[in-house]
């Protein structure tokens, strides 16, 4: 088996990268940087540029399934300039692996990809403190995150004009010892500075790095096509989280919670990231028999932070 991944060197990227090559499965990913394109045992770089068009074509050969993780970090405050391109880094670029595949059937090339299997957001369900969200809810959210989240899946779905099975991994916050929102949330506790934000009673929708790599390779494998929450069984509310952590480190906390509104005057529409409430399920992947490693949050936390 060969998997081409976008996003490679990304904190989900890298987890999936070293997953497939634990177990065997040949690696072909794309990069933006030629200084970082290189060639070992079942693992080759490639070139592209998806805001030029600018694409490798010799990414594909021999390839049995797509895992797109490329795209901008949504953790950077929300200008018109960089809404823009936490957009086209997910859009472009899928668009991009579309049409290439497209020329390639038009011109009777041989195409081996069968699957592909992208990145998507929790972020695409409304906030709610009572809503329990599957994959079935109907709607998307409105806002940016909501759009981005649509025009990413919907863009993705195409695929199957081609005869390629889709899936979409709509992911929650990922927790991870040295990249992403834990040691974000980490530092100010350690200082004893830490608190929860807003109301605290915001639901947060969590998975372990090492569950969510898992669940790629468990959608790879048995071949699954559709819409599935990238989420560990049990949510909990911000407030829960940060008491968990602070725990974890024997920190004390004392402050006050942080108000919405300083989220908002320090954040901008960004604080939209960390004041959302999703509550989101994961019994869609669990029947398919996936079994997730780390259940709880105490479980996940405690694991991260000995590391």
């Amino acid at each position: 088996m060969k998997v081409l991944i976008t996003g490679a060197t990304g904190l989900v990227g890298k987890a999936v990268t070293q997953l497939c090559r634990d177990q065997g499965i040949s690696v072909h990913y794309l990069t933006t940087s030629k200084k970082k394109i290189v060639e070992a045992s079942n693992y080759k770089g490639f070139y592209w540029n998806p805001s030029e068009g600018i694409l490798d074509e010799n990414c594909f050969e021999d390839v049995d399934t797509i895992i797109h993780l490329a795209g901008a970090s949504i953790a950077q405050r929300w200008t018109e300039k960089n809404k823009q391109s936490i957009k086209d880094s997910r859009i472009k670029s899928a668009t991009l692996l579309y049409l290439t595949l497209e020329r390639f059937r038009e011109k009777n090339h041989p195409v081996s990809v069968k699957h592909i299997i992208t990145a998507s957001a929790i972020g695409g369900y409304p906030s709610s403190s009572t809503k329990y969200y599957d994959e079935k809810y109907p709607t998307y959210a409105s806002g940016f995150l909501g759009e981005v989240v649509q025009e990413w899946e919907e863009t993705v779905i195409k695929f199957q004009q081609l005869d390629i099975l889709t899936t979409c991994v709509r992911t929650g916050i990922i927790l991870d010892a040295k990249e992403g929102a834990l040691p974000k949330m980490v530092t100010p506790i350690q200082w004893a500075a830490g608190s929860p934000l807003g109301n605290g009673q915001q639901w947060q929708s969590w998975i372990h790095i090492e569950d969510m790599a898992r669940l790629y390779m468990h959608i790879l494998k048995n071949e699954l096509g559709g819409i599935y929450n990238g989420v560990a069984p049990n949510p909990i509310t911000n407030e829960k989280l940060t008491k968990v952590i602070a725990r974890t480190l024997k920190k004390p906390l004392f402050l006050p919670k942080l108000p919405a509104f300083v989220l908002k005057s320090i954040l901008g529409k960004m604080a939209t990231i960390v004041l959302e409430s999703q509550k989101v399920s994961s019994e869609k992947i669990r029947e398919t028999g996936f079994v997730f490693h780390y259940t709880s949050i105490d479980m996940a936390i405690a694991d991260l932070l000995k590391k």
